[in-house]
């Protein structure tokens, strides 16, 4: 038997992404999301409209996707509550979320430069994914604040290892990205961090085994 249900979030699995955007005074800031999906060269990236990601790609269109695996993963939840906006709403700020300018050091992650865009990609992502944003998109009307970003992919990076034979083609088996399901971190089906994005959405506490750690 089913049953009509409002969940809370409807995250039922997608890929976690670094994105690296252009702040006003011309550092990277870097955020962590998880509504991202790709057809062709084409990415795109659900965000809320009040991130400071999303203003900066409002105004200066050059991003850095940067896939994260789960090696990645106690980098990620150091920053996974910080915010590039020193202005918040009520909502986040109860949420834990606070302002911090310099994400790659809060997350104890490395600088590398880019090859086309004067922005900063994260040495320690497997991939890197250069391009722009070429359209933005509302979604769930006006009021939702809420937004799709359309990007161009115009150069990918990929860590040597993770490439078959033809440098065409990623081996599905060595590629194994950090998944977000339900505000969740998982790696290869199985729980993979405690995760304090979880804890501010109130989510309900999920048994994680000792020998995948635990949020510092």
């Amino acid at each position: 038997m089913k049953r009509n249900v409002e969940p809370k979030v409807l995250y039922f699995g997608t890929p976690v992404v670094l994105i690296s955007s252009r702040n006003p005074d011309g550092s990277t800031n870097l955020s962590p999301m998880s509504s991202a999906w790709w057809l062709g060269y084409t990415a795109m990236l659900g965000m809320g409209t009040s991130a400071q990601a999303v203003k900066n790609l409002i105004e200066r269109p050059e991003v850095i996707l940067n896939l994260v695996d789960p090696a990645m993963v106690a980098a990620l939840d150091r920053i996974a509550l910080l915010t590039g906006s020193e202005e918040m709403s009520d909502k986040k700020r109860a949420r834990g979320y606070r302002y911090e300018p310099d994400k790659f050091a809060a997350g104890g992650l490395t600088r590398e430069p880019s090859d086309l865009i004067e922005l900063d990609a994260v040495e320690e992502s497997p991939i890197n994914l250069e391009g722009r944003i070429v359209n933005i998109h509302e979604i769930g009307g006006p009021d939702s604040l809420l937004c799709a970003l359309e990007m161009k992919v115009e150069r990918v990076h990929v860590r040597e290892d993770l490439l078959m034979s033809n440098d065409r083609y990623i081996d599905p088996l060595r590629w194994d990205p950090l998944i977000m399901k339900f505000t969740e971190y998982f790696a290869g089906g199985a729980p993979a961090y405690a995760s304090s994005l979880a804890r501010g959405w109130e989510m309900p506490p999920m048994p994680i085994p000792a020998s995948v750690g635990s949020a510092d």
